[in-house]
């Protein structure tokens, strides 16, 4: 049977349980649509795209190592994917397709479509669950449905999984060439440069995290200032890095870390399972990839329509010199450590009211690492809308927080070069410092807002 592998958000050659099986089946060829303009509409960040570009580059040439030709074909929205996929098996006599599940509503309504045309066209279409380490709907409660609390669905989760000892299917083929290709080099309008892409830099990126950072994971993580988190999400928000592969190198080193979930060694194992989580909602929840609210009863919250305050957030400009150093950082480099999400989504949302689904499209746009089941989550645990969501009344105080996690100001003198001279203890209000700095000139940093009073309105709000 002539196979063929279709490349998606899974972009590795290792770890890759469809791919090895489309292999294994005697596949020669695969392909990847560059979707365009349905990534414009999901918002997805050029620098992204850029990374996603420079590692098709990479696997392409990597896969013509093994005489595997790798075709990127143009297919601006998704609905162009199914007659471009039908002409390819046409012209090419394919008999089998095989590819990774995605989860979200747009992809599976693609999937379904396709899968109707295949059938009627006598090509087997295979789907495989790569992205999760449980495959979606295997971890649910006594009544057979979906947990939505995290925490018992945690405790399910490493019930199946303790007694598990990872490891991966072997790489099938040998080289055969030097892995050259007379194809134009894809580039995109970001620039992700300061991430590799080739397989031994993230090797070395992966033992790093375990071998030097993990066991400190629990401590470091909150800081922004020092690179104390593991640096992974834009690797796995493009199936670059599987979860499962991480899981596998972890295990090699702490043999029972899925037994040990009070360790601090721990801490970031759970935030592999907050992943998830948050695809197994996403794939039993259709209405979170429309961006409706998870907590239906929150639909009746009026949020603030102001394209000032907005503004002043997307720009760094509320005052609160830790909420502007975190947007500029974003901004300026597509990333934001994850303390600062948090921060910045609760102050956007409650802070200001203004809808979460502003916040998270504005993400979107800018991260590298963007992914719409952990950013919806995200968000609407921010906003209290979501499924396991903090309590409406808890609204992060953007000052003790920056207290708290930058009690020097490294991080916000770093993206905020206005307040380099102003001393710790002034560093995290939003007020003027009226000291003297440099020639007897002032630092004002105005606040758009009262943290007292916005947190009251916005209790106020989420009451109704």
């Amino acid at each position: 049977m002539n196979t063929l592998f279709w490349f998606r958000r899974d972009l590795r050659l290792f770890s890759n349980e469809a791919l090895i099986e489309a292999l294994n089946n005697g596949a020669k060829k695969a392909i990847f649509f560059i979707c365009e303009k349905q990534w414009q509409q999901h918002n997805a960040a050029p620098i992204q795209i850029d990374l996603l570009k420079r590692r098709l580059n990479y696997i392409r040439e990597q896969l013509a190592q093994y005489a595997i030709e790798l075709h990127i074909i143009d297919a601006p929205y998704f609905a162009d994917c199914e007659s471009a996929l039908l002409s390819f098996c046409d012209k090419h006599q394919v008999e089998h397709v095989i590819a990774n599940k995605e989860y979200e509503l747009n992809e599976v309504n693609r999937d379904a479509q396709i899968l109707t045309k295949c059938d009627e066209k006598n090509i087997t279409f295979t789907l495989y669950e790569g992205d999760v380490i449980a495959p979606v709907g295997t971890v649910k409660n006594q009544s057979n449905e979906m947990y939505k609390v995290f925490t018992p669905f945690k405790k399910q989760w490493l019930k199946q999984y303790q007694d598990t000892h990872f490891s991966l299917l072997p790489w099938p083929l040998k080289k055969l060439a030097e892995g050259k290709t007379n194809s134009p080099v894809l580039k995109g309008d970001g620039s992700s440069e300061k991430w590799p892409v080739d397989d031994d830099s993230l090797a070395t990126i992966v033992d790093n995290f375990i071998c030097d950072k993990l066991s400190s994971y629990d401590d470091q993580r909150d800081i922004p200032s020092i690179k104390g988190t593991s640096g992974l999400s834009p690797y796995l928000a493009l199936g670059i890095i599987s979860p499962k592969q991480l899981l596998v190198n972890i295990q090699n080193r702490y043999p029972d870390i899925l037994t040990t979930s009070k360790s601090k060694t721990f801490t970031w194992i759970n935030e592999l399972i907050w992943r998830e989580f948050y695809r197994h909602l996403i794939a039993q929840f259709p209405k979170l990839s429309r961006g409706d609210n998870f907590n239906e009863k929150y639909n009746s919250v009026t949020w603030r329509k102001n394209e000032a305050d907005f503004k002043a957030w997307c720009e760094g400009k509320t005052g609160y010199p830790l909420v502007d150093a975190a947007m500029r950082q974003l901004v300026q480099t597509g990333w934001m450590h994850n303390r600062l999400r948090m921060v910045v989504a609760s102050f956007l949302t409650k802070h200001l009211l203004i809808d979460w689904r502003e916040g998270e499209s504005f993400f979107m746009q800018h991260l590298i690492d963007g992914d719409l089941a952990s950013n919806n989550g995200g968000w609407q645990w921010a906003a209290s809308t979501g499924c396991d969501a903090q309590p409406y009344f808890r609204v992060f105080n953007p000052i003790t927080q920056s207290e708290r996690f930058d009690p020097n100001g490294k991080f916000i003198r770093k993206y905020l070069p206005e307040l380099e001279k102003v001393p710790d203890k002034h560093i995290h209000f939003p007020h003027a410092y009226l000291g003297s700095i440099g020639g007897g000139k002032h630092c004002y940093w105005p606040a758009i807002v009262d943290h007292k009073a916005a947190r009251e309105r916005a209790i106020a709000a989420f009451k109704v």
